[in-house]
């Protein structure tokens, strides 16, 4: 594979695997909506996102912005104020790294919502989620479109135009 993208409890143990980078545990898990300042707008996974975006979250454990900036090969492309770095990549664009979930539907953080309900682990309700935050309410999806933005600038410009013909030669 010439370019990997690590999604979530994936980027969190690609981080410690390939970096040292280590979680921390929240005291409450992490779910909603949460908005992202992109920090470096000429970086490739970064073109044509707005200067802020918003992408979903849901996790019990986080990395920190300080422990990734001490990896000079790594790069912190978009963060929040929340849910911390959210798009990470080495400066090589080998290895992408999103915290979040880009890829969740409408329905998923409301499915996740009540299974936990179910469970009895009383959680909270997803933030910005739900309108008024009442969970009767049908969501709004809005990260929808710089979801496909990521995935199709990672697929083009680290995948498609960087993997050589002949895997070969990057031995």
């Amino acid at each position: 594979v010439y370019s990997t993208f690590h999604i979530c409890w994936g980027a969190q143990a690609g981080l410690y695997h390939h970096y040292g980078i280590q979680k921390y545990q929240f005291d409450k898990k992490l779910s909603g909506i949460y908005t992202h300042t992109v920090l470096k707008p000429n970086h490739p996974l970064m073109r044509g996102f707005d200067d802020t975006f918003v992408i979903p979250h849901s996790r019990y454990t986080t990395v920190r912005y300080e422990d990734i900036k001490k990896q000079l090969s790594l790069e912190v492309l978009a963060v929040s104020e929340q849910a911390g770095p959210a798009v990470i990549a080495n400066r090589s664009g080998r290895q992408v790294f999103i915290t979040g979930h880009a890829e969740y539907d409408r329905e998923t953080l409301a499915n996740e919502y009540y299974r936990d309900l179910n469970k009895g682990i009383d959680p909270n309700i997803p933030y910005n989620y739900f309108p008024d935050d009442d969970p009767e309410k049908k969501p709004l999806l809005e990260w929808r479109a710089h979801s496909y933005l990521l995935y199709s600038n990672w697929l083009n410009y680290y995948v498609y135009q960087r993997t050589p013909y002949d895997l070969n030669e990057i031995r």
